[in-house]
């Protein structure tokens, strides 16, 4: 019964998504403030709804009922029952769902605590947010039922993919898609504010917290699947420039892009044009990122549809979502007033910089992406894009930008000084200069690029730090008075100073892992010992286990350093029943912020096996980095000044007060 109830709800909710895409937007054009009354208690019943189908099918999965198709196809009996709820999103059906439930669960938070929104502008809103409700959930119901009924129901089912049973794919999902989908609400304020013809800084701080909260959440999805796909597929790298890797990558280049033009908006009034073509295009990137994943197109372990049913419906939502909104900013565009002007050389000109830098990353992924499977349908030519396009692309127009970040912060707004600008960063450049020196003194010049990379991230980091320090002017106040500022600056300068020191210890772990990485690839015997980076690993045997799904061979390996045993590992091979789909569990040691990574290949006779060894120094703090990143994100967002519905006498106070100094 909860199953046809699940159902049921998720039809009533395609009826309440129709209504609440007509009516607050009638509302908000003929200004009856009846109509717009509508929009936030539906937007909150809309949530609990989608929320109850969610559970409904989630209770399914947790007392396996093999009578729903989905359940079925997708679980097992004897499948531990964390990943008996995390293969509710582990195929098509579920995670279209999920991606649903996220998407009204936005459009409920603008309704439940967006009360000091002008009711226009949050009306218009929560109807082209209701738009995209209906079209996906009538893809749902037409083609991609989670519900379906089998007569017959069978005994067991066919059991979740084995690599998706993993702790890194119950969350990596769920983290992906708050951010995809986060960024609907940027993408429905600027429909809306074309719509009312209101776009001011006003508009861009209301949209600017929902897009860094959507970008924090996309931060560490993508670093959360980065780490799965490093110690799951036991190939031992952690970034492929895979297709489905790269779908999510374009939305965040998109959205970082957008945070920094949204800056300037709200300060300058500046960039209206462009920041409401940004809002359309970062959330157009995550529209497509789903076509990619469930049309079918691309075949990986990420891409659950093969129906074509399935991907040209989608197809048809993408062009009307993307050309619709499109189409309407062709034509509001050119009514916008233009905002105020500033020099090149000023914070304004820096942001400019990062958005041009950041939109030609963005397209570079977007043209190794998508070239290949365009060549495919135009003339049937298959060809591979790989690692080496994207890294002579996407790697050159990185590093201008990253050399760039520490000066954006320290100019002024509208018309800065370079010089004094690098002078308040020439510790940093310093810094940054010996770091690099000392690199080719410690390596020799048979590495030119990896003393660079280092070099810069320094630079970042530092840069970052410097910022910092440069605001509280620690030598002209004193230490009490320094101390006094440094409490006081503003969540936004922290999370922005964070947020790029971040960026500068994922730099420093990529070059380092990338260019020292050590590997062996042997074939071990028992008591065979293979050493690297002085560590000797020696490997004692191998021994079945079961486990509650499947049965594994178990390798265990002890590893000494100078004589002495500090750990022991234990890689293996797995075999799950229902399927006899095999997988490969390596085994890490984390030493401070470097790594032993051991997986094993084929297994020979006599006992010995194919083992693959790697050193992988500081290569966590591409992780590191990354949560770095998304916590400077969160410090942002909790600066009241940024907050939904900040009260309107602050913002006057704020905007009479005559400006000290450069802000954030």
């Amino acid at each position: 019964m909860i199953v046809e109830l699940g159902h049921f709800a998720l039809v009533l909710a395609l009826v309440l998504s129709l209504v609440q895409s007509v009516l607050p937007v009638t509302g908000a054009l003929k200004g009856d403030n009846r109509l717009m009354a509508v929009a936030p208690p539906v937007s909150v019943m809309l949530f609990l709804l989608v929320g109850l189908s969610f559970a409904a099918l989630t209770m399914a999965y947790v007392t396996s009922d093999f009578s729903v198709v989905n359940v079925w196809e997708n679980s097992h009996s004897t499948k531990p029952l964390i990943y008996k709820i995390s293969g509710v999103w582990g195929n098509h059906e579920g995670s279209v769902l999920l991606w649903v439930l996220i998407l009204v669960f936005f459009g409920a938070l603008v309704g439940a605590f967006g009360s000091n929104i002008p009711a226009p502008l949050r009306s218009a809103t929560l109807s082209v947010q209701a738009w995209i409700t209906a079209g996906f959930l009538l893809f749902i119901l037409a083609t991609s039922n989670p519900f379906a009924r089998i007569a017959q129901a069978p005994i067991e089912g066919n059991d979740l993919n084995p690599i998706l049973q993993d702790i890194g794919l119950a969350i990596h999902p769920p983290l992906l898609y708050v951010g995809y989908v986060g960024f609907s609400i940027t993408f429905s304020f600027a429909v809306a504010a074309l719509m009312l013809g209101r776009i001011d800084a006003a508009w861009a701080r209301w949209v600017r917290p929902w897009t860094l909260l959507a970008w924090v959440f996309l931060t560490l999805g993508i670093s959360m699947g980065s780490y799965w796909a490093y110690y799951e597929l036991g190939w031992g790298g952690w970034w492929f420039w895979d297709p489905v890797e790269n779908a999510s990558l374009m939305p965040w280049l998109a959205g970082t892009a957008l945070l920094h033009s949204a800056l300037v908006m709200e300060k300058r009034e500046a960039l209206k044009v462009w920041t409401i073509l940004l809002a359309i295009f970062t959330f157009s990137l995550s529209l497509l990122g789903t076509f990619l994943v469930r049309s079918g197109v691309l075949t990986s372990v990420h891409a659950f549809a093969t129906d074509p049913a399935r991907g040209i419906f989608i197809l048809v939502l993408l062009c009307l979502f993307i050309g619709g909104s499109l189409t309407l900013y062709a034509w509001r565009a050119p009514m916008l007033k233009q905002g105020g002007l500033f020099a090149p050389i000023s914070r304004e000109g820096s942001l400019v910089l990062n958005n041009l830098f950041l939109t030609a990353a963005t397209v570079a992924v977007f043209v190794g992406t998508l070239y290949p499977l365009a060549l495919d349908i135009v003339t049937g030519e298959k060809i591979s894009v790989g690692a080496p396009f994207f890294n002579l692309t996407f790697g050159p127009i990185l590093v201008p930008l990253l050399m760039a970040i520490p000066f954006g912060p320290v100019l002024a707004w509208k018309r800065g000084d370079l010089l004094a600008a690098s002078q308040r960063l020439y510790a940093a450049f310093g810094i940054a200069l010996a770091a690099c020196l000392f690199c080719f003194w410690l390596w020799g010049m048979k590495m030119v690029l990896a003393p660079l990379g280092v070099g810069l991230a320094v630079w970042v980091m530092v840069g970052a730090a410097a910022e910092i320090l440069g605001r509280i002017r620690l030598r002209d106040v004193g230490l009490a008075r320094g101390i006094s500022r440094l409490t006081g600056l503003p969540g936004s300068v922290w999370g922005t100073a964070i947020a790029h020191f971040g960026v500068g210890v994922t730099l420093l772990g990529i070059v380092t892992a990338s260019a020292f990485q050590v590997e062996q690839i042997r074939t071990m015997k028992p008591q065979d010992i293979v050493s690297l980076e002085g560590f000797d690993m020696t490997f004692e045997g191998a021994v079945p286990r079961k486990g509650p799904n499947y049965t594994e061979e178990v390798a265990h390996f002890t590893v000494r350093q100078g004589g002495v045993e500090i750990a022991r590992l234990d890689p293996s091979k797995r075999v799950y029943t229902a399927r006899q789909m095999p997988t490969t569990e390596a085994a890490i040691l984390t030493l401070g912020v470097s790594q032993l990574y051991l997986s094993l290949g084929e297994s020979r006779g006599d006992g010995a096996v194919d083992v693959r060894v790697y050193y992988k120094p500081l290569i966590t703090l591409i992780w590191i980095g990354c949560v770095i990143m998304a916590f400077g994100g969160l410090v942002s967002i909790a600066d009241r000044r940024l907050r939904v519905g900040a009260p309107k006498p602050a913002r006057k106070s704020k905007a009479a007060a005559p400006a000290a100094q450069p802000a954030e």
